[in-house]
């Protein structure tokens, strides 16, 4: 199992609505999430940023997400989503949500 970090910011405007689609997340969307081995997925709102956790269990990560990104129902999504996140300047090329590092964890 992998642990994930990840920061991406909220446009102010769109909290109350990002908020409102996080509370009642599509099923299609969820069942993606689980087939592709996505465990413990959280969003936290600070202010005008986000912070997302999940872990991984499976053994092929950049298939599983390529999996998600080709799902119809996600994409729809993200359309929705997507223009509600103000993604940090410092990304990787690719990324959306900026991956960061884990400097702490126990059990």
């Amino acid at each position: 199992m992998k642990r994930f970090g990840q920061v991406i910011g909220i446009k102010p405007e769109h909290v109350e609505e990002y908020t409102r689609l996080h509370a009642d997340v599509w099923p299609g969307v969820l069942a993606k999430i689980h087939e592709c081995n996505m465990r413990n997925y959280s969003i936290f709102r600070y202010h005008d940023m986000l912070f997302a956790y999940f872990e991984y269990i499976g053994d092929d990560y950049e298939g599983d997400m390529a999996k998600i990104a080709a799902d119809e129902t996600t994409q729809a999504w993200w359309a929705v989503c997507g223009p509600m996140q103000n993604p940090v300047e410092d990304r990787a090329e690719g990324e959306w949500w900026k991956t960061i590092e884990q400097v702490f964890h126990t059990d």
